[in-house]
């Protein structure tokens, strides 16, 4: 299971204003092996963590590439899996190894949407030239994809908005980050996601998550109602936060400081117009299933570049 809390603005007021602002977790089994993020795909051009389920080996549930493509997944909640049926996290990665737009391949994934238990897709079209589009659909829901409006939008183990209490609790957090956004540094803001996203207060009661999850979902009722999931097994591993923004830049070096991470540094060569500048910063735990977040070890990661670069410089 995971959560994801996104707001974009593909044409900001402000030349400082961010486009998007990204901030998700990845909620899975602590014995479900897994590679870090990093690069990869045919010019190292996608970054993503990636799934290593055997039988589901090159799966993920949300990545992003310098050619400004963007996808992330989340599991419909059910009661009942088909265990014959197709991974769900080909469908990110099948996507930004594509060249097909967002709703375009959407589309098409609806036509295969029984092929799959539950789920919730968002794919991204990044570009300051056509503008942005962010695409939604989910194979419980209605037939057809969608082409989201600019907002903020919170996304569970439900269909897109479903007011689960854990849901509205945490995209009120992010709302109350966001607003802040243009006032902060970017390591305050970052951080400031990072308390939304591991918030253990537990939203109960919650008769939808209780309707939608039946039996399988009560033994582990009052961790799994927050933002961050703590269960024996079971929980929150990784953190994500994309920030993408419009910057003038000039000739020379773009440096980005992420709290405990140094220094990320990009070249960018003499550019006149306005052009995007993507931050994305990713904290795995490496969790005991009775060790509280705050103690747990972590790997974290800061990458910063641009979209229409074809690499970025990453500092660990």
């Amino acid at each position: 299971m995971c959560i994801i809390f996104f707001k974009f603005d593909p044409r900001p007021v402000s030349k400082n204003a961010y486009r998007l602002i990204l901030a998700a977790n990845r909620d899975e089994f602590y014995s479900r092996p897994s590679k870090l993020a990093d690069f990869w795909g045919n010019n190292n051009e996608i970054l993503s963590g990636l799934d290593m389920e055997e039988g589901k080996e090159g799966g993920t549930w949300l990545g992003i590439s310098t050619r400004g493509k963007l996808a992330a997944l989340t599991n419909y909640l059910q009661p009942q899996l088909d265990w014959q049926a197709r991974g769900r996290g080909e469908l990110v990665t099948h996507y930004l190894t594509t060249d097909v737009d967002s709703l375009s391949y959407l589309k098409k994934v609806s036509m295969e949407g029984h092929l799959y238990n539950g789920f919730n897709l968002i794919a991204a079209d990044l570009s300051t030239a056509k503008g942005d589009v962010i695409c939604y659909y989910g194979n419980r829901g209605e037939p057809d994809p969608i082409v989201l409006t600019p907002g903020t939008y919170g996304l569970s183990n439900a269909l897109l908005e479903t007011p689960w209490r854990k849901l509205c609790f945490g995209k009120q957090l992010f709302l109350e980050a966001v607003e802040r956004s243009q006032a902060l540094p970017k390591d305050v803001l970052i951080a400031d996601l990072l308390d939304v996203l591991n918030n253990e207060e537990a939203q109960l009661p919650d008769p939808a998550i209780e309707d939608q999850g039946g039996e399988y979902v009560q033994p582990m009722l009052s961790k799994y109602a927050a933002v961050c999931v703590r269960c024996p097994g079971y929980g929150t591993r990784t953190n994500t936060i994309i920030l993408l923004r419009v910057c003038l830049y000039a000739s020379g070096e773009q440096q980005s400081l992420t709290p405990g991470l140094g220094l990320a540094q990009v070249h960018h060569e003499h550019v006149d117009t306005l052009e995007p500048i993507l931050h994305m910063y990713t904290g795995t735990h490496t969790a005991h299933p009775y060790t509280p977040a705050r103690a747990q070890a972590h790997t974290r990661k800061a990458y910063t570049w641009t979209p229409t670069q074809a690499h970025a410089h990453v500092h660990a």
